[in-house]
C-alpha cells in the first residue's frame, strides 16, 4: 500500500489543494480547514450543505495568507476587506474569511435527509482550532472508490467528492479501510489511528467543477454501507507525508 493522493482544504467547503508532500501534525493535516467563511450577521460558518456554490471556487495557501478563485476568473488575496466584499457579493450576504484558531467551536449542520434539502436540519459543535466536522483526518482508499463505481457505474466517483486528506491506494475492492479502525497505520514518517467510519452527508452529492450533482451517490452509500465512505482518523505520532510513501498497518 502507498499514498496515493494528499489534499489539503485551506477553506471549509472550497475546492482544495493537490498536494506532493505535507505535514501531518497533531491536530491534522497541516493548513487544512483553517479557514471558514462565516455570516457576519448570523455567526455561523458557511458551508455547502446550506450553500453549495461554496464547492465552485477554490482555495489555496500563499506566503501571505490564502488565495480564493471564484466561478468567474476572480482571484482574491486574503484575508482581506476587499476579499470579504467580493465573496459577500457573490455569496448574496454578508461574509468574512476568518481563521478557525480565532473564532472558537464552529457549528456545523447537516439536512436529516441527504436527498431532501427541504428536510430538517440537525447540528452540532465542531472541534475547536481547525473547521473540521469531527476528527483531524479523513482518510480514503482505492480500493472503495472502485467498490463505488462497481456499485454505481453511471457515477463519477472521484476523489475530489468526498474531500478526504489521504488516498491509499490498496489492490482489490471492498470498504478496505473499515478494518483499520482500532488500528495504528504508518502513512511515511507519521503514525495515526483510524477511529470510526465517516457518515456522509449531501456534500456527496453537490455539483462542483467537472461534477454533476448526484442523488445517487448517497442512495448506493445508505443502500450498501450505512451511508458511510472513509474514515475520520486520529493522529498518534506527527511526520512528513509524500506522495509514493509507503503505508503500512501494526495492531
Amino acid at each position: 500500500m502507498h499514498v496515493a493522493e494528499l489534499w489539503r482544504h485551506p477553506v471549509k467547503s472550497l475546492q482544495g489543494e493537490l498536494l506532493d508532500e505535507a505535514v501531518v501534525e497533531d491536530s491534522g493535516l497541516s493548513g487544512d480547514r483553517r479557514w471558514g467563511i462565516v455570516d457576519r450577521e448570523t455567526g455561523m460558518v458557511l458551508t455547502a450543505r446550506r450553500v453549495p456554490s461554496l464547492l465552485l471556487a477554490s482555495s489555496r495557501l500563499t506566503d501571505t495568507g490564502i488565495e480564493l478563485l471564484l466561478p468567474d476568473g476572480d482571484v482574491l488575496s486574503a484575508p482581506s476587506t476587499h476579499a470579504d466584499d467580493i465573496l459577500s457579493k457573490w455569496i448574496g450576504r454578508r461574509v468574512a474569511l476568518v481563521r478557525a484558531e480565532s473564532f472558537g467551536a464552529g457549528v456545523g449542520e447537516y439536512f436529516a435527509d441527504a436527498t431532501d434539502d427541504n428536510s430538517a436540519v440537525v447540528s452540532w459543535t465542531m472541534p475547536p482550532g481547525r473547521f473540521v466536522d469531527a476528527l483531524p483526518l479523513l482518510v480514503i482508499t482505492t480500493a472503495s472508490l472502485r467498490q463505488g463505481r462497481a456499485l454505481h457505474s453511471d457515477g463519477a466517483w472521484e476523489t475530489r467528492r468526498f474531500r478526504p486528506n489521504i488516498v491509499v491506494d490498496v489492490e482489490g475492492d471492498g470498504w478496505v479501510e473499515d478494518a483499520w479502525c482500532g488500528r495504528t497505520v504508518r502513512v511515511g514518517a507519521a503514525a495515526v489511528q483510524p477511529a470510526v467510519p465517516c457518515e456522509r452527508c449531501t456534500m456527496v452529492t453537490r455539483p462542483q467543477p467537472g461534477l454533476d450533482r448526484d442523488l445517487d451517490v448517497f442512495k448506493v452509500l445508505a443502500r450498501h454501507h450505512r451511508a458511510t465512505f472513509g474514515v475520520w482518523t486520529t493522529v498518534d505520532t506527527p511526520g512528513l507525508v509524500r506522495v509514493g510513501d509507503e503505508v503500512t498497518l501494526t495492531d
